[in-house]
């Protein structure tokens, strides 16, 4: 076993005869948009994310269903698989089965194994002090799926966290194990801040973010002053604050740093000398990343240094 859940990593990988690794990881949810198709392909692209962290192509998957077959139509689950095998098909994924149970609550997701040679491993538990860190995908994508369920997003909104979501990070983590990295995560439920604070603790070291470097999804700021925000995401908040010197940042802007993500990008650690490479095989492969803050060697593990605010996209 190489990587184990105590570092926190995004999946767990075990060495095969030969230096080949399986890297393992399975995540499900409740439906986050209307539509079912929609659904399928945000629950298998964020399943899929764990593996394309850790530097793995994920090769096969298994569904995992819970339905309320007394309730929804079984037409509906169709199409959720439908979405599914849809990405699943463009990452190359093989679905070979799964498992169902009735339940009063629909929920969605996989279990899926990768491969990653077992030297070329990103984990999340080895930033080094100056690395540079990059963010590949906007956030606010709980915050503006929490405006689909309460019915106030625009339909250009949806359009664009349900782009987001469906987007894979394979072409983020191709370039990320081309180039060579100290360090990477995917940004999930956790939050920017949640999984950046752990894989900090887990490596020893601290941070310095750029707030006006950060990416929004256009409408997040205006909802979370609104007051548009989920529980995962104040939950997120609650946690991290013990370890983040805010700066002049208001509340709202501090829940947008903390929002609960569903199938976000990675943030990847990068040695300095490296940072201008890893930015142009981003762009190479159609990656829009934005470069966020710096690994710090001084400090508490695990801190977060704020500096400057929040800029709405235009």
């Amino acid at each position: 076993m190489l990587v184990s859940p105590e570092t926190g990593d995004d999946a767990a990988v075990y060495v095969l005869p030969g230096g080949l690794a399986l890297v393992q990881t399975v995540d499900f949810f409740t439906p986050i948009v209307d539509d079912p198709f929609d659904w399928g392909r945000i629950g298998a692209a964020n399943a899929f994310s764990d593996v394309y962290a850790m530097g793995g192509r994920p090769v096969m998957a298994l569904n995992l269903v819970a339905w309320p077959v007394d309730e929804l139509p079984l037409d509906l689950l169709a199409r959720v698989l439908e979405g599914a095998a849809a990405v699943a098909r463009e990452a190359g994924v093989t679905i070979i089965g799964g498992h169902s149970i009735h339940d009063p609550e629909p929920k969605y997701g996989m279990a899926v194994t990768g491969l990653v040679q077992a030297d070329r491993i990103v984990r999340n538990s080895t930033m080094q002090p100056g690395d540079r860190l990059f963010l590949t995908k906007p956030l606010g994508i709980g915050i503006i799926t929490t405006a689909v369920k309460r019915g106030v997003a625009t339909p250009e909104q949806v359009d664009r966290v349900v782009g987001v979501m469906t987007t894979l990070n394979r072409s983020a983590a191709d370039a990320m194990v081309e180039v060579g990295v100290s360090a990477a995560t995917d940004v999930t439920g956790f939050g920017l801040l949640g999984h950046l604070h752990n894989a900090l603790t887990a490596s020893g070291v601290s941070a310095r973010l750029d707030a006006s470097a950060i990416v929004l999804l256009p409408g997040t700021m205006e909802l979370a002053e609104q007051g548009v925000v989920p529980g995962g995401t104040k939950s997120n908040y609650t946690f991290v604050t013990p370890f983040v010197d805010w700066g002049e940042l208001p509340e709202a802007e501090r829940l947008v740093l903390a929002d609960a993500q569903t199938s976000g990008g990675l943030l990847i650690s990068v040695p300095e000398e490296g940072a201008e490479a890893l930015a142009a095989a981003l762009v190479d492969r159609g990656v829009d990343s934005a470069e966020i803050g710096t690994v710090l060697g001084d400090g508490e593990s695990g801190a977060i240094l704020i500096e400057g605010r929040l800029r709405s996209p235009r």
